[in-house]
């Protein structure tokens, strides 16, 4: 069989089920995973894979389902680590130049985090290294937002979140909901956050292992901000000084999304930040 013939035999299950799913219903879907497909059969030629490999594939799927439970989404962790969810984030939000960027919200982002007032702290146990954030929300144009939502949570000095060990942090800490003052302005006080590694006790953990990939995260804080008129932003503030800043293993460092925590005698650590809202609807 020459090169041209093996090509159009390795295509020819994707043609099979194009032809099988032209009167599906579901347009879309249908095209999605013959695109799929074509992507498959472009991998199988280029790697020659074999039965084995195929066997280790379905395994390894298996295995990331098998790991799901009620505490758990491994499936989530397999989406992160790949890139998928980050890239998802960039294609749908469509931020324009100069506006922050957007990230994935994380998986302990909870609601209700209780208002605070312009300076409070965000620790409700006081333990790690001081940390003031000056912050500012504006428009695209440098104009300040005033009455932006600005809900803000992040690990501990352990690199720990309140709702990882409830029987340890006080409920809600280091989450709060403060409201932007004139000029977009408001302060944010709290300790350090540090980083911290992603599961890898589970299937996904193994497959970086094997492939060599990193997976603690560098130090950084979370962010959620609406106003009227304006897209919803949620995104992370990272610790530009982190040794793990160039290596996230969930993709979502960006040059944008750096700040400086500088010494201070009174506070421990300052660091500002200007958030810059994008016009349009709020995102859901």
């Amino acid at each position: 069989m020459d090169g041209q013939t093996k090509a159009h035999a390795d295509m020819a299950f994707v043609h099979a089920f194009a032809a099988r799913t032209a009167a599906a219903q579901d347009r879309r879907l249908a095209d999605a995973l013959a695109l799929l497909l074509a992507a498959f059969a472009d991998i199988i030629r280029m790697t020659n894979a074999s039965r084995s490999d195929l066997r280790a594939v379905i395994g390894f799927l298996t295995e990331v389902g098998e790991a799901c439970n009620d505490k758990r989404q491994e499936w989530v962790l397999l989406s992160d680590v790949l890139g998928l969810t980050s890239a998802i984030e960039v294609h749908t939000a469509h931020r324009p130049a100069g506006a922050t960027p957007n990230t994935m919200p994380g998986p302990f982002y909870r609601t209700g985090a209780p208002n605070r007032s312009d300076g409070d702290s965000i620790s409700l146990d006081r333990q790690g290294a001081g940390l003031r954030l000056d912050l500012t929300v504006t428009g695209l144009d440098g104009t300040g937002v005033d009455g932006a939502l600005v809900e803000v949570w992040q690990a501990n000095a352990a690199g720990l979140y309140e709702n990882q060990e409830p029987d340890l942090q006080p409920d809600f800490n280091l989450r709060g909901t403060y409201r932007s003052g004139p000029g977009g302005r408001l302060t944010v006080r709290t300790v350090r956050p540090a980083g911290y590694a992603i599961p890898d006790d589970g299937p996904v953990g193994r497959l970086m292992a094997g492939l060599g990939l990193p997976t603690r995260r560098p130090a950084h804080l979370h962010f959620r901000i609406s106003a009227p008129g304006f897209q919803t932003l949620t995104t992370h503030v990272f610790d530009r000084a982190d040794p793990a800043i160039d290596r996230d293993p969930l993709c979502c460092v960006h040059p944008a999304l750096l700040t400086d925590l500088s010494p201070d005698p009174v506070e421990g650590l300052v660091a500002t930040f200007r958030f810059v809202l994008a016009p349009g609807q709020a995102l859901p």
